[in-house]
């Protein structure tokens, strides 16, 4: 069993509104020396595999077909550590 990370953002080419909302903020708070604010969410679960690449697929499967919009949003994968 593995523990996988799916990191979840919006593409680069992509207008990210709370983001920009979050960096305005920063910079009202004294932080002009921050710029480029990204942001995004992550899921954590595990996949029982018997392989690392096993594991990566499954959870690159279910990436592309629930957690990311692939049309808005990229995605990468982290393996956390085997059970």
């Amino acid at each position: 069993m593995f523990k996988v990370r799916v990191f979840v953002s919006y593409k680069e080419s992509v207008l990210n509104p709370q983001a920009e909302v979050i960096e305005g903020a920063i910079h009202r708070l004294g932080y002009q020396t921050i710029s480029n604010v990204k942001m995004g969410k992550y899921f954590d679960f595990d996949v029982e595999a018997i392989s690392e690449e096993e594991a990566v697929e499954v959870a690159s499967k279910v990436s592309d077909q629930l957690l990311a919009n692939i049309n808005m949003e990229s995605y990468h994968i982290e393996l956390m550590e085997a059970k």
